[in-house]
């Protein structure tokens, strides 16, 4: 790493999440070139999880399946020159590089292992007015990995560094980017969120999938994506020949809207404008990103805690047939006076959707009644409390049952919530192969992050016949989670289709189509050059991914509820 020149940086990604496919790591080192292999590891529902995990080993907190992939393929990645950066060492870096080095002692592998920490800042969070929390992560930026990649690391392990800085930081080790270049490593920042979730950019969870299966891409396995990034900070995204799935303009643009807010992406090295991204095709399973332009990155570093809100059970009882609302009202009321003097701080009864008492099977007659309960004290929603739930079974509604035995309680978590600290607070450090720690210094100009004005829209769709028909016949969407905020982009398909969708489906459209969106605050943000919208819901995921009873916690789906409704679309826009 360090030189400089033309010729592009290409970064492979293989994990987007802890849980992503094993053998990724294999298939993108042996399905074509690459100079740097990344794995991002650490939604936020996975900081929580390691949060568990170190309250029962403290030597534990790191992403052991990454460990397991590099006995595999740490050989393979050496002889082939390939540099590994993943943020699989969560809230443990330095002990995910000890158990690499004496692997790499074990396999007699002659390969230099570097982290990034700084970002834990858990023993300080009182002192930060962070309160009392599980885990405690500032969101590092790139330039620690970069330190690591220029001293000559062939792995560098982080924890809770961005997830667009894995790609960021190979890029301006190569290029020899400074804090500065913006507009470059704006860029690179598009690229990275591009290609972090693995196959979210290669036709994994696109809403067109049947469109791209009848063009012949297979989408039995898809492959992972590939970026190649430039000195300039532009880049092409593609992927290894031969692979599944398909890269088009359409599985890019999804995955640009993924977890995004307004036109400002903020990141700690450089804030990428999200409406200058422009997308060009550049030939099969490849697209061209440019235009990029790169602000100062805001003055704080984002903060992601975990707290442990004390224990949860959860029972799902199966109602059918006849007169189900009244048997669930029934059962709640049976419940709820069999733990009178000792009910839990919160339980909560959900009702599924209606069925077809006269359905032709059993499945299609019944309706899921989940029961949930939460309390700090574990014993009021252990099995005492399922055992509470069990003696209804003769006493209670006719013909219930539970989808599963009763367990026992287990931990609950408010799985993200965030705040914001001064750059120089968390102490950014690049640990170098050989052990010297390399102090990585605050951004040298900062700018406060401030919405975008709502551009001028286009002028709005002459009038014509309408049908009624579902939005998802002319627009994409992608949904997911940010604490507890759910994040809908919506797209239009073609040029003709924009205006329509920007006129018509704003904010108060949205929350009429998504009832369960109407008593929250939703903020629309519009982005023309991608001919995109962006709803930002507040509040809709209760505490975060590890709390709440909402059967979609992550709001994975809520962008395709979105599609499957109907109104009034011009016929000219309907295939």
């Amino acid at each position: 790493m360090g030189e400089t020149g033309a010729t592009p940086i290409r970064i492979g990604n293989a994990s987007g999440f802890y849980g992503d496919r094993f053998s990724a790591v294999r298939e993108m080192l042996d399905g074509g070139p690459l100079d740097v292999l990344t794995g991002d590891y650490l939604a936020e529902l996975t900081m929580l999880i390691l949060g568990r995990d170190r309250l029962g080993d403290p030597s534990l907190g790191y992403a052991r399946t990454f460990l397991r992939q590099m006995e595999e393929c740490l050989g393979t990645a050496a002889d082939r020159g390939v540099a590994v950066v993943a943020n699989a060492g969560g809230l443990n870096p330095a002990g995910l590089a000890d158990r690499l080095r004496e692997l790499a002692r074990r396999l007699g592998l002659d390969v230099r292992i570097a982290h990034v920490d700084g970002d834990d800042l858990l023993p300080r969070a009182a002192e930060l007015g962070l309160g009392s929390p599980l885990t405690a992560n500032a969101y590092l930026g790139a330039f620690g990995i970069a330190e690591c990649l220029r001293a000559g690391a062939d792995v560098v392990v982080t924890g809770r560094v961005t997830d667009a800085s894995l790609a960021v930081g190979p890029a301006a080790a190569r290029f020899g980017w400074a804090p500065t270049d913006h507009d470059a490593l704006a860029g690179a920042v598009v690229a990275g969120h591009i290609i972090e979730c693995g196959a979210q950019a290669t036709g994994g969870n696109y809403p067109f999938f049947a469109e791209l299966e009848a063009e012949g891409h297979d989408l039995t396995r898809p492959g992972f994506p590939v970026a190649e990034v430039h000195a300039d900070g532009s880049s092409v995204i593609t992927k290894h020949p031969g692979t599944g799935g398909a890269v088009t303009t359409g599985t890019v643009t999804a995955q640009l809207l993924y977890e995004v807010a307004g036109a400002r992406y903020p990141n700690p090295d450089a804030t990428a404008r999200l409406d200058t991204v422009r997308l060009t095709a550049d030939g099969p399973d490849r697209v061209r990103v440019h235009g990029v332009r790169g602000e100062a990155p805001p003055p704080g570093l984002k903060v992601g805690m975990n707290h442990v809100d004390g224990f949860r059970n959860d029972l799902t009882l199966v109602l059918t047939g006849l007169d189900v609302a009244a048997k669930a009202e029934l059962t709640e009321r049976q419940l709820r006076a069999a733990l009178r003097g000792r009910e839990p701080r919160r339980l909560e009864f959900r009702l599924g959707r209606p069925a077809d008492p006269d359905a032709p099977d059993q499945d299609g007659a019944s309706v899921p009644l989940r029961i949930t309960a939460a309390d700090p004290d574990r014993a009021k929603v252990g099995r005492r409390f399922a055992k509470t739930a069990v003696e209804l079974a003769l006493a209670g509604v006719p013909g219930f049952h539970a989808t599963a035995p009763p367990g026992d309680a287990r931990p609950d978590g408010v799985a993200f919530t965030a705040a914001t600290v001064p750059a120089a607070e968390a102490a950014h450090t690049a640990v170098l192969p050989d052990g010297t720690r390399r102090p990585v210094p605050p951004p040298p100009r900062t700018s406060g992050l401030v919405p975008v004005a709502e551009p001028e829209p286009p002028p709005p769709p002459e009038a014509g016949p309408v049908r009624r028909a579902p939005l998802g016949l002319v627009a994409g969407a992608r949904s997911g989670d940010k604490g507890a905020d759910a994040n809908v982009g919506v797209w239009a398909r073609t040029d003709r289709a924009w205006p329509w969708l920007v006129h018509t489906l704003t904010a108060e459209e949205f929350a009429r189509l998504l009832p369960e969106t109407a008593p929250l605050t939703v903020t629309r943000h519009v982005l023309p050059g991608l001919r995109a919208l962006n709803f930002v819901v507040e509040g809709l995921l209760g505490g975060g991914a590890g709390s709440g009873a909402r059967s979609d916690p992550q709001a994975k789906a809520l962008g395709e509820w979105l599609r499957g409704r109907h109104l009034d679309i011009p016929e000219a826009l309907l295939p």
